[in-house]
């Protein structure tokens, strides 16, 4: 009886989609964080859940971020104000917060399809070469 009802919850909860961060990533893209650029993995990734492990591996002892926006604008031409992109004029996916100087962190994303810009909107780091393009398919 307590088998049958552990599986009906697992199988409840999985319907729901209230597993972990970890059963829910379809795909992985790996981020690094360097002084004047990101560079991912791979830059085409297929829709649904995609988990970017993000590694701050700068050389400047900074703290870092990656914040994702979907946008139709390119890398390079997101507005700036005052030394960051504001990013509650664009449509915020998300983002992995405070990533220290030789530090790794993750999250996960659910995307629809388009093309997406990746930053790390500390105050310059914009604006010194700091983001790329993800783009999302069907």
């Amino acid at each position: 009886m307590r088998l049958a009802y552990g599986i009906a919850v697992f199988i409840g909860a999985t319907a729901l989609g209230m597993t972990s961060h970890a059963s829910w990533a379809q795909q992985t893209v790996k981020a690094t964080l360097l002084s004047n650029s990101i560079q991912l993995d791979t830059h085409n990734v297929r829709t649904g859940r995609v988990t970017i492990d993000v590694r701050n591996a700068a050389d400047n002892n900074m703290e870092h971020e990656l914040v994702v926006l979907k946008t139709d604008l390119s890398d390079g031409a997101l507005p700036v104000s005052k030394g960051t992109v504001p990013e509650h004029k664009l449509s915020k996916v998300g983002e992995v917060e405070d990533i220290g100087p030789g530090k790794s962190k993750h999250a996960s994303f659910k995307l629809a399809p388009g093309h997406y810009v990746l930053i790390c909107n500390k105050p310059g780091h914009y604006t010194a070469g700091m983001h790329t393009e993800l783009a999302v398919t069907p």
